[in-house]
C-alpha cells in the first residue's frame, strides 16, 4: 500500500512556518546533535552524574525524529 498525497489537504499556518524554518537546516545537523548528546551523556556517566546523563541521553531520539521530519519536508516539498 503506497502513501498517497491528498491534493485537497492544506497545511495550517503554524505547520507552514515550521516547515519553512526546518527546511533551512541541513539534514546532517540533526544527526550531529544526536551524536553530541550521546557523547555528553556518556561523559556524564563516566564522571558519575547518572541522572543528568540519563536526561541528556533521552534527547537523542527526538533529535533523530526531527531529522526524519526535516528530510521528509525536503523530499516531499513544503507548500
Amino acid at each position: 500500500m503506497a502513501f498517497e498525497m491528498n491534493p485537497t489537504h492544506e497545511e495550517g499556518k503554524v505547520a507552514e512556518a515550521i516547515e519553512d524554518q526546518t527546511a533551512k537546516v541541513p539534514s546532517d545537523a540533526y544527526l550531529w546533535v544526536a551524536v553530541g548528546a550521546m557523547s555528553v551523556s556518556m561523559a556524564l556517566q563516566c564522571v558519575g552524574r547518572k541522572h543528568l546523563s540519563l536526561f541528556i541521553g533521552q534527547w537523542v531520539a527526538p533529535f533523530l525524529l526531527f531529522g526524519i521530519y526535516n528530510k521528509l519536508v525536503k523530499q516531499s516539498g513544503h507548500d
